[in-house]
């Protein structure tokens, strides 16, 4: 039996064939050392107690189906949120509740995309966009983060993307994989684009408390009360409940005659019947309870001292270069093509998980055009960093295309 061609084109590399590799060499009995994925977890990062407990005390309530767009409570929880952000007139029926943002973003694409319809997705961005539109039959159309500015995106390459095609605008602010965080300028002139041309605004804002040296992550939506925008975040991230699959996504801006795309979301939301009932009764705690994540990413916290630690070591190898990243999980970091002559990223990071047993993602797995980025994740003890560091710097030192 052969796949649909329609999967030809959609690439999810994070968990991909590096990946596979991975789990080979674990079952030959090697033991990886994983730095490719954002799961807290088995970095000893748990979901705050307060948290568990509420879906613990609701279990027996949450053994039957839920309204299909999510318990009432938690949609007003995130209603509340969306309102004290400054985005107006958001209501619980505004909110959709999901298995995690990942099913979201499927969803709100599906109810959008007709054949080769265009989305502009940042370059480089978080693959599920890129896979997720290619799976509804449309068109990734990438527009240029610029590293010399930080990763901010190029406003003039962007405008120079959008053609009669073009239908929506993806915002991922903190970025994936990059750690940059978008000033009020640059948000505003990508609203701009969007209200001149008529664009939806996905804003995928899952990051948006993992902030540090003072960054402020300006919620999208406030910036934008008359363009139509579809807010998306969860508590895998800041709330360190990764498993739990509970997302969700907050609709602003839109107007009368926007509401076919409003019920193609509800048709869609009802398909699913609901989404994980249990995990739903978290989300009313962890937004109005104490926001346990600005302890690790505030100066001694373990998020920032592990990203400074992280960074030093990384770009202290030679012919690597990393932009300190002021939000997220990451650190993005480039091999000097003048040091390291690299034209196949992803059989360099087969190569060094055969080699050392490290497992790392490659930058053209996020859809960088250019073959000499790595993505290493910061979540582990600055013990485990070093080792991660030191095995790259060891590998690199003598690798060779």
């Amino acid at each position: 039996m052969r796949q649909a061609q329609r999967l030809k084109s959609v690439r999810y590399d994070i968990r991909g064939p590096v990946l596979r590799r991975a789990q080979e060499l674990e079952a030959a009995g090697h033991r990886i050392l994983k730095l490719n994925l954002g799961n807290p977890a088995p970095w000893g990062l748990a979901t705050p107690e307060p948290i568990v407990a509420d879906v613990v005390q609701n279990i027996v309530a949450a053994q039957g189906y839920s309204d299909a767009r999510g318990i009432y409570s938690a949609r007003v929880a995130v209603a509340q949120h969306y309102q004290t952000l400054g985005v107006p007139g958001v209501q619980p029926d505004d909110v959709l509740l999901g298995n995690g943002v990942s099913e979201l973003i499927v969803m709100v694409l599906q109810a959008l995309l007709d054949t080769d319809d265009e989305v502009l997705v940042p370059s480089p961005d978080y693959p599920l966009w890129t896979g997720a539109v290619n799976l509804c039959s449309g068109r990734a159309v990438h527009y240029r983060c610029d590293e010399s500015a930080g990763w901010a995106p190029d406003l003039e390459h962007l405008a120079s993307r959008i053609t009669d095609r073009t239908r929506a605008l993806v915002v991922i602010n903190p970025n994936n994989p990059t750690g940059a965080v978008y000033s009020r300028e640059v948000l505003l002139g990508m609203i701009e684009l969007a209200r001149k041309h008529d664009l939806l605004i996905f804003a995928d804002e899952i990051y948006d408390k993992i902030v540090y040296d003072g960054a402020t992550h300006h919620t999208l939506a406030a910036l934008a009360p008359d363009v139509p925008v579809v807010s998306m975040g969860g508590l895998s991230k800041a709330y360190r409940a990764a498993g739990f699959r509970s997302g969700w996504l907050a609709t602003s801006g839109f107007s009368g005659s926007d509401s076919d795309y409003l019920d193609g979301l509800q048709l869609l939301a009802n398909m699913r019947v609901c989404p994980n009932v249990p995990a739903q009764h978290a989300i009313q705690t962890a937004l109005g309870g104490y926001q346990s994540i600005e302890e690790l990413t505030r100066p001694g916290g373990r998020l920032l001292e592990q990203r400074d630690h992280a960074w030093k070591s990384l770009v202290d190898i030679p012919g690597v270069e990393c932009v300190k990243p002021a939000g997220a999980l990451y650190l993005f970091a480039r091999l000097d093509p003048e040091v390291h002559k690299i034209h196949d990223d992803e059989r360099l990071v087969i190569d060094l998980l055969e080699q050392q047993h490290l497992l790392i993602s490659h930058g053209t797995g996020f859809n960088l055009d250019t073959p000499d980025h790595l993505r290493l994740v910061f979540l582990a003890a600055t013990d485990v960093l070093d080792d991660a560091v030191s095995r790259i710097r060891t590998f690199l030192a003598t690798y060779r295309q």
